[in-house]
């Protein structure tokens, strides 16, 4: 049976919690498929529905196992343009390789790029994310891309949880997340400092320099993710010694590798705010709260099934859409 323009939405192994919450958002069932491994590892993915015609779009993070999740996004992007789907679209609430944008050094290869040319190889039409590590990386494609904003939510949050109180002050943890943390400030009306730190080698990092005024205050220290947790509470530490009375977190992807979630629980943080970009780790703290983003990749999925601009939906926020 044909079903033209109908939506069809497909999750991946990444996140099926938030695949499953996003077409719930939708009014629509994911679709019927079984997505494995053969004995010998190889990924393993079978349609049980007709997708001909159909605007397809396919949930998938490329968390943690990366390169599996990669690859079984590659193979469902294949199964559906050769199942003849009317559109393919990939929506990836997490990109994977994102901090590899770029030569650090001399012979280092530039695995975002290469990513981007692998989805856009497979047969993607468009691809729809959420906070990239440089907003830069939408010019990696070939394909359009709707990059998707989650400062919106954590404006909301932060709105209701300090109710209009004027001693709060937006950190940047690094020279990297300025703008992301000066957006927030501007939308909830407080003011921006920044730390200056030093990176030596991946997931290391040492505080130089704090930039503006916290004392007294409370900090609300926003960024793209965490990862191993040591620089965003060493950046958080630097914060506290400057006179800062509570330090909050903001993370749109909680990639929490090694011990991150305990150093989180063993800092002084009061809470970390979270999105469900990539799947729920099991937490034995109560400082790291998860809020989701399902909703908005619904609305942006809606959206551009209708033709209509993506952009509008962050026009009341006073966040601007990248």
């Amino acid at each position: 049976m044909r079903c033209s323009g109908k939506i069809k939405i497909i999750s991946g192994n990444s996140n099926p919690k938030l695949a499953e919450a996003i077409a719930s958002s939708l009014d629509e069932e994911l679709v019927k498929a079984t997505i494995g491994k053969f004995a010998d590892g190889e990924i393993s993915v079978n349609i049980h529905e007709t997708v001909r015609g159909c605007d397809v779009f396919i949930i998938q993070s490329t968390s943690h196992p990366v390169n599996d999740h990669l690859m079984e996004l590659l193979i469902i992007i294949d199964a559906m343009k050769r199942a003849s789907a009317g559109r393919i679209n990939v929506v990836m609430p997490y990109y994977g390789y994102a901090r590899q944008d770029r030569k650090a050094k001399a012979r280092d290869p530039i695995s975002a790029k290469l990513v981007a040319n692998l989805i856009d190889t497979a047969g993607a039409d468009r691809l729809v994310t959420m906070d990239l590590h440089s907003p830069q990386l939408q010019g990696f494609f070939d394909i359009p891309v709707d990059h998707l904003v989650g400062l919106a939510i954590f404006k909301e949050y932060y709105e209701n949880k300090f109710n209009g109180a004027g001693d709060i002050v937006v950190v940047a943890p690094d020279m990297g997340s300025t703008v992301r943390a000066r957006y927030l400030a501007d939308a909830i009306g407080s003011t921006v400092a920044i730390v200056d730190k030093k990176r030596d080698r991946a997931n290391e990092s040492k505080v130089m320099n704090l930039i503006g005024d916290v004392k007294g205050k409370k900090a609300v220290l926003i960024d793209d993710l965490v990862d191993t947790g040591g620089s965003i509470i060493n950046a958080a530490n630097a914060v506290l010694e400057n006179g800062a009375t509570e330090v909050h977190i903001g993370c749109t992807h909680g990639v929490f590798s090694k011990n991150a979630i305990e150093l989180i629980e063993n800092s002084d943080v009061c809470e970390m705010i979270v999105l469900d970009t990539i799947a729920e780790k099991p937490l034995n703290t109560n400082k790291i709260i998860y809020l989701s983003a399902a909703d908005n990749f619904a609305n942006a999925i809606r959206r551009i099934h209708d033709e209509r601009p993506v952009s509008d939906m962050f026009t009341d926020s006073k966040i601007r859409y990248q």
